[in-house]
């Protein structure tokens, strides 16, 4: 309830005043200071760390850490990639402009057959090969539903395709056809991943529920509600399934762990406080990420966590700006701030081992990273001007600049031998 008295009085505010940036009004100084005293902060602000730490220090991952797809879907750990390029070869994959691509960040999905499906702007699904064939093209839209230029979301079991939308659509197509299985209707838009657990899959609509569904036949098995927001935040939310708990993160940043058959709510953390302005209007997060009983997730309200899968428990906190999905290898954690820092901490105790700016170069402001992988002994990141970093893990110097576009491109997604960037009007295919 607290929630959504700070939010209207948001509301008003925000219609009230100027959000002008010269004005000062959503600048980091204005926001603090005009916190309500009488509010208990749980989480303290600590200065974020925007500097090398223990630069010198050299660090080497030994593992070849590949893991299984099906595995790496359900976790969100992408691992260790054995990939390496020369860039020497790029092609595209042209369809027509997707409006809103910065904001929405959409996915890149990669079956076990090595194809690969994505969207245009018009709702139609496609589906190709490594080598940008077209296998099928299928659209399930009616007039009036193309011309709102529906956001989709997709899962696969390699078998069935399942696909949600912003326009509250939901349908199965058979992922080697394209045929339509089944279709329904929601009575909220979707706007998160969709996580496939054997005969049913997740995912999370507007309204802050989580709904269970019959991959078979789209037939809901149950939902769970949190607590609803009128603020319709677009931003993709994340889910994880292990050990009988779908886990999830809803627009408040509440954490909600629960049981896989039933629905019953097994736990629940929150990431931030009850603040009306970093709750509601500026929160980030990153995707939910699992490795080893623990759930790891950092946000651009300075906090990363790590959290006790079985019991909601926060192990520990740094304060590092980022909600850029991140990595866990052996006992590394491995991520990179909006700042452009590099950073290796530890994942038992959250200690960082060593912080390293990227950013090494003359860059122009307001560049930041928009992803990465990881990839035998570097990282790739990529930036929000269409460029692409090789950062070398080992001593976290950038060691190259690739330019793959002049706008915003998404994080890298390696197939086999090649890397695959999404931008707003094609997929970028680099040898």
């Amino acid at each position: 309830m607290y929630k959504n008295i700070f939010i209207i009085i948001g509301f008003f505010i925000l219609t009230h005043c100027s959000l002008d940036t010269k004005t000062g009004f959503w600048t980091k100084s204005q926001i603090l200071d005009n916190k309500n005293d009488n509010l208990e902060e749980i989480f303290k602000s600590e200065e974020v760390l925007e500097k090398e730490f223990n630069s010198n220090i050299k660090i080497k991952i030994n593992a070849s850490y590949n893991q299984n797809p099906f595995v790496n879907n359900l976790t969100n750990n992408l691992g260790y990639i054995n990939f390496e390029s020369n860039f020497k070869e790029i092609s595209k994959f042209k369809y027509k402009k997707i409006k809103n691509f910065d904001y929405i960040n959409p996915d890149l999905l990669i079956g076990k057959d090595d194809s690969l499906v994505f969207f245009d702007d018009k709702g139609s699904i496609l589906k190709f090969d490594q080598k940008s064939e077209l296998i099928w093209k299928k659209n399930h839209y009616d007039k009036k539903e193309i011309k709102q230029r529906p956001v989709i979301y997709f899962a696969t079991n390699n078998k069935i395709l399942v696909a949600a939308d912003n326009i509250a659509n939901l349908y199965a197509m058979n992922y080697l056809t394209g045929e339509l299985l089944w279709k329904n209707f929601n009575s909220a838009p979707f706007n998160s991943e969709i996580k496939i657990f054997q005969d049913k899959f997740f995912l999370i609509d507007f309204e802050n529920v989580i709904r269970c569904i019959s991959i078979k036949d789209g037939k809901e098995l149950w939902r769970f509600a949190t607590e609803k927001s009128f603020i319709k935040s677009q931003r993709k939310l994340s889910l994880v399934i292990q050990n009988e708990l779908v886990i999830f993160i809803d627009t408040f940043g509440d954490i909600n762990a629960l049981n896989i058959n039933s629905g019953n709510l097994a736990w629940q953390t929150q990431t931030i406080n009850e603040d009306i302005y970093e709750s509601a209007f500026l929160l980030k997060s990153s995707r939910l990420v699992y490795d080893e009983e623990t759930i790891f997730i950092s946000n651009n309200q300075n906090k990363f966590f790590a959290i006790d899968s079985k019991n909601g428990f926060i192990k520990w906190v740094q304060t590092i700006n980022s909600y850029l999905e991140p990595t866990i290898i052996e006992n590394l954690v491995l991520t990179v701030s909006e700042e452009g820092y590099f950073f290796l901490i530890d994942k038992i105790n959250g200690n960082i081992l060593r912080s390293t700016n990227i950013f090494n170069f003359k860059k122009k402001k307001n560049i930041y990273p928009t992803g990465f992988i990881v990839a035998k002994d570097y990282i790739y990141v990529s930036l929000n001007n269409g460029r692409l970093l090789k950062v070398n893990i080992i001593d976290g110097k950038t060691k190259d600049i690739i330019k793959i576009d002049g706008d915003k491109i998404s994080r890298p997604y390696v197939l086999n031998k090649n890397m695959y960037i999404l931008r707003n009007n094609a997929i970028v295919k680099i040898d």
